[in-house]
């Protein structure tokens, strides 16, 4: 009883004269290691708590940005693609327009792998009035000319196939000759020009009518060699297509002003 009154006394003065101010503060210092030792576990697993809660949530962002990243990348290739593809068709347009006459953009389906052909599938058939030798360009030069059709599709074959041939004449001079297919995309057979012929490296070569199935005056193929053989009548000749025989994907398909286009669905044409 006499522990309780002095205790009681002893908080009564505190109250009013603040003796044990100074305890107080002295004995705050020495309990804080204490407090806080005892709150470490607590405040240990607050932090660690925290800091996995902002590892997750940065790596979900990390995952949430990458997404993000490969989507757009795939969405720019597209439209990298798509930029290619207007500047391709404004190509093709423009070549139609001073060409003068009727044209057909086809788009390539399929390409022939066998070797030493040159074939490919188009998406135009006999419903666009599509017909055996029609000729097929592009915006660099004559590709071909169609040999099957059926109603949907129809098939050309590239001037680089060995069984095509046209007849083709020099810009620079006139001379008439024919161009032959090889087989490969990045060569024409010339072999009948003779050796005394005023042929150079670097001559255009361009369609000059003749048999009225390619339309005059269209580029064909640029020489690129020149082999003069004294023992032999006619000089070696090779020439490279101007067509990008192996890139281009939307094509023409040209009506001669001449020729009433034929709708047929004729399978082959021999």
């Amino acid at each position: 009883m006499a522990c309780a009154v002095l205790a009681i006394l002893l908080m009564t003065l505190d109250h009013r004269f603040q003796y044990l101010k100074e305890l107080r503060s002295a004995v705050s210092v020495v309990i804080y290691p204490i407090q806080a030792l005892v709150n470490l576990p607590v405040s240990a697993g607050e932090w660690m708590d925290e800091s996995f809660s902002t590892r997750e949530s940065l790596l979900a962002e990390v995952t949430t940005l990458k997404t993000q990243q490969l989507l757009y990348d795939v969405r720019l290739q597209k439209l990298a693609a798509l930029e290619s593809e207007n500047m391709r068709l404004r190509q093709l347009l423009d070549s139609s327009f001073k060409m003068g006459e009727r044209v057909l953009i086809a788009e390539l389906l399929a390409v022939d792998m066998k070797p030493f052909s040159s074939q490919v599938v188009l998406n135009k058939g006999s419903g666009h009035h599509i017909y055996p030798g029609l000729p097929l360009l592009d915006a660099h030069g004559v590709m071909g000319q169609i040999t099957k059709v059926g109603p949907l599709t129809s098939t050309a074959m590239l001037i680089t196939d060995p069984d095509h041939a046209i007849p083709v004449s020099v810009n620079r001079n006139g001379l008439r000759t024919i161009a032959i297919g090889t087989g490969s995309a990045e060569e024409l057979d010339i072999p009948h020009f003779p050796n005394n012929a005023d042929i150079q490296v670097g001559d255009l070569l361009v369609s000059n009518g003749l048999g009225g199935r390619f339309p005059r005056g269209y580029p064909v193929a640029s020489i690129t060699r020149v082999e003069i053989d004294p023992g032999q009548p006619f000089a070696r000749v090779s020439a490279k297509p101007t067509a990008e025989l192996q890139r281009s994907r939307e094509v023409l398909l040209v009506w001669p002003r001449e020729t009433e286009p034929e709708v047929t669905t004729e399978e082959t044409l021999d």
